[in-house]
């Protein structure tokens, strides 16, 4: 994903690796306005959900909006992220490395823990993402 951002010296910037492979992992992004669209929400209330950390957002594109993988939204807010977003920050993740975790396949779930929440395992997602306590 080609992505130029403007320093504030008035040059392009590059996004960082770090970047880039969040998004790679991520797949799509959602402004959060646009998020808010797609589950009838507020944007006030959008916002809180942010602001709670009830879901990760991030500053993505050009110009850099706070954006939302459009995994947490199509079809509905994922009801457990919360949860495990809550459970991963008390295992000393941020949001950049709970997302990656989260997007991240693991041969031995079958897929991504995302997808495996979507699926309505989040006894197991949890109970994993304890043990990565750092």
């Amino acid at each position: 994903m080609e992505d130029t951002r403007t320093e504030a010296s008035g040059h392009l910037a590059r996004p960082s690796e770090e970047e880039l492979e969040i998004d790679r992992l991520v797949g799509r992004w959602l402004p959060l306005p646009d998020a808010a669209e797609v589950l009838g929400l507020p944007f006030p209330k959008m916002r809180r959900l942010v602001d709670d950390r009830a879901v990760v957002a991030v500053r993505r594109g050009m110009p850099r909006v706070l954006s939302v993988p459009e995994a947490f939204v199509v079809p509905g807010l994922l009801e457990p992220l919360g949860g495990t977003l809550s459970v991963l920050r008390d295992s000393g993740y941020g949001d950049v490395e709970a997302l990656r975790w989260l997007f991240t396949p693991d041969e031995s779930l079958g897929g991504t823990p995302v997808e495996q929440l979507r699926l309505g395992h989040k006894t197991e997602i949890r109970r994993r993402a304890q043990a990565l306590a750092l």
